[in-house]
Formats: C-alpha cells, structure tokens, sequence
C-alpha cells in the first residue's frame, strides 16, 4: 500500500498524560480524599468561582431550571432521548442470561446484574453538552442501575439549564452543579454529602480524564477519552463540500481534534481543502475548527478502497464516516473504529447529538481493544454453578484434584479428593490423617 498525504499535520497529537496535569490531579484527589467537603468547596471556588449553599440541586431548583428551557430544546431533548432509550433497550435485549447442564446434574449459567451506582459527568465548559447526559444517564437506567448521580458544572458562573432539564429526563436521581477533577473525585471518594458510586462515564477535559485514569480501580470507569476525532473514506463519488462540512464539525470540538480524510480520487481531496479554506472564515467556531485543521488535519491518497479502509483501521479514529458508492461495505471491510457512519444521509454530528448510538467512544486507536459506551458497561456477566448429582461431583473431584496437583495446588486438589472421598467413597490417606 503506497498512501501520498496531499496535507499533511503539522502536529503529533500527544497521546501521553501532562505531568503537569497529572500532579494537579493528584493533588485534588488527595485533598478531598481527606477533607471531603470541604476540600471540593475550595477547588470549585478556585477552578469555577462557584460555592452555593449546597450543589446538589433540590426539586424546585430543577423545576426552575427546566421553566427557562424553550419549549422547542425540551420537545427536542425529549426526542433524541427517545432514540437513545430505544437502541439502548435493543442493546438490552440482545444481552442474555442463560444455564446449561453441561453434563448429566452439572448446572452453569450467567446473570447480568447491573452496577448498583453510576456517576455521570456532563462536561460544562467550552460547550455545555447536554447530548452527554442521553449517554450517560439514560443508558445506565435503561441497565437498571438503581442510583445515578450527574455532575455538570456551572458555564461562566450560570446554570446551565437545558443541561439539567436533559439529566433530569434521562432519569438522574441526583444532580449536582459541580465540575472538573473535584466532581470526579467527589463521586468516586464519597464526600459527607455526595455519595460514593461504583462507576463513572462520560467525557471531559484532561483534567476530568486523567481524574479517571487515577481512580479506576477503585471504581470503574467506561474509557479513557482523549480529544474527539474524525475520519472519513471517501471515493470520486462523494461530494467535497459535505466532505469539508463533515470534517470541521468534529474540529470545532477543540484545538487538538484531528479531522482526516482518506480517499481514492486527489481531485476530491483538492477540492475539500478548498472549500475547509472557504468555510473556515465565517464559522463561529473557526479559531477552534480551524487550528485543529492546520495542526492535525490530513488528507491521504489511496489507490483502491480497500487500502483505504486498510489505513483507517491503522487510525482506529473514534468517527469513521464512510462517503462512498457501497458505504455498507465498510461494515464487512474494516475493524478498528468507535462508530460507523454510512453514507452521506447520516453524518458524526447525527451520533453526537441526537440519532440514538452512543457518542462516548474510544479515541488515540483504543478503538484496537474496546467499543465505545454501551448498556453492557453498566452490566456484570457473574457466573454460577451447581452441582446437583453425587457421582457427577465425585468425578469433578477427581479431576480437579489432579489438575491442581499438575500445578502444585494440594490445598486445591485436596478440596476435589474430598468430593470424591464423599461421594464415590474413595480413600484419601490425608483424610484418614486429619480425622484420626
């Protein structure tokens, strides 16, 4: 495979943790770890100039937040909530729970028992991401998660309405105005008013990201999330003009988002590196948008699609859209990517906001090992097993006892010989030993 860069990056997007921020984090995590309370007012007021009497939010206060929402953004809050719930009950569904006798009163099985608690962070800040709330929360209750607590933070020292009215209809059971690594690390701690939860998901700065790094373990996190990222293969059918569209949409997430192109006609990448050029000057957003296009954006010259979906899976980028004749053939062809978008009817911006997949995905090509946010983050596969027949437990003895001594393991085999001492009365001379 011979690939030619028509735009090359002028930057290597870094896929290691600032020192800088690491230590900042730590230091956080430390303080409210033994302050609690306390700690978590003093890093709001510092971070966000934010300290109300309590930032949980009661009932009214929720009620007043969602009386400021026009009409239009709450019936389309509850509209892509609906999309969102219905692929995540499907995404239920297909998760089953089963038993088999392998052999004759020998029983295994799974359940799939949800996390008793959930956190869901909500990032604030550039943008107030409400969408965040559909993945988080909605899609743990729909897992049947009993507990769900959101933190968002304030956005210039407001409220951030449509933000709370979004987590509230998705179900949150608590919600706290409060951001960056002390709502991390207030939820996974447990502070003397914010209640310790099990697993946190959602999105967030470095800050809120590497928060997570260091506290998984003592709970679970869904993923690791860097800058968003887009990808697109395209053919000499595809329109450049929605080819350019598509990449800045992802690019105006912040200044680090690489937005990619791969296609099999240099006459179509030429063309999009026009009209991005055209674009860019009257985009709200195009100091963000356009510092990603200039430090990280690409666009590569492939002979054939299948070199092009041969690369993107080398990318492993968190969107792959798919401009071509077949898009379909994407699904067969490529491997390595959060979510797929096929065909120019739908578009990366449809999965952010409202179409109803997940947009907490996988970034700096985890996309190799794992999947994105899904109901089955929120679930335990635990598994059982019962033994019901007497000669059956006998024989397991056996075999167990002299698998474990295969590897020295005689506490082990000592627990099958004495199933099979039981139940098939064989003689065990450090049986006889222990009961004299």
């Amino acid at each position: 495979m011979v690939a030619r860069h028509i735009k090359t990056a002028g930057l290597v997007a870094s896929t290691t943790t600032n020192q800088k921020v690491s230590d900042i984090v730590k230091g956080v995590i430390d303080d409210i770890r033994a302050n609690g309370d306390n700690a978590v007012r003093s890093y709001s007021e510092k971070f966000d100039k934010w300290s109300p009497p309590s930032f949980k939010l009661t009932e009214d206060q929720i009620q007043e937040c969602i009386s400021k929402v026009p009409a239009q953004t709450i019936a389309d809050i509850k509209e892509a909530q609906r999309n969102v719930r219905t692929f995540a009950e499907a995404q239920r569904a297909s998760i089953k729970d089963f038993e088999i006798e392998i052999q004759p009163g020998v029983f295994l099985g799974q359940r799939n028992n949800p996390i008793a608690t959930a956190g869901a962070y909500i990032p604030g800040g550039r943008y107030p991401l409400l969408a965040s709330a559909h993945m988080t929360i909605l899609t743990a209750k729909v897992a049947g998660v009993k507990h769900v607590i959101a933190c968002t933070p304030p956005i210039a020292g407001q409220v951030p309405n449509a933000t709370v009215a979004a987590a509230h209809f998705a179900g949150a059971d608590e919600i706290f105005l409060l951001g960056g690594t002390q709502a991390i690390a207030a939820m996974a701690l447990g502070t003397e008013t914010i209640k310790k939860v099990d697993f946190i998901a959602g999105p967030g700065n470095p800050f809120v990201a590497e928060a997570k790094r260091q506290l998984f373990g003592e709970i679970g996190i869904d993923l690791l999330a860097g800058p968003t990222e887009i990808l697109i293969i395209a053919d000499e059918h595809a329109d450049p003009f929605t080819v350019a569209t598509d990449l800045l949409s992802q690019a105006e997430h912040g200044p680090d988002s690489p937005p990619i192109l791969i296609t099999t006609s240099e006459d179509i990448g030429r063309q999009t590196i026009k009209y991005i050029e055209q674009i860019l000057p009257n985009m709200p957003t195009a100091e963000l948008a356009g510092t990603s296009w200039r430090d990280f954006g690409e666009v590569v010259i492939v002979d054939s699609l299948d070199e092009a979906y041969e690369l993107a899976d080398v990318y492993s980028s968190e969107h792959v859209q798919i401009l071509t004749q077949n898009p379909r053939e994407a699904l067969e062809k490529m491997r390595n990517y959060g979510s797929l978008f096929l065909g120019e009817k739908t578009c990366v911006s449809y999965g952010d906001k409202c179409i109803g997949t997940n947009h907490v995905l996988p970034t700096r090509k985890a996309g190799r090992y794992t999947g994105g946010l899904w109901v089955g983050k929120y679930l335990k596969t635990q598994t059982y097993q019962e033994v019901v027949d007497e000669k059956a437990s006998g024989e397991i003895g056996r075999l167990c006892a002299r698998c474990s001594r295969a590897e020295n393991f005689e506490g082990h085999a000592r627990s099958g010989d004495l199933r099979a001492h039981k139940y098939l009365q064989d003689e065990y001379t450090w049986i006889d030993e222990a009961r004299r």
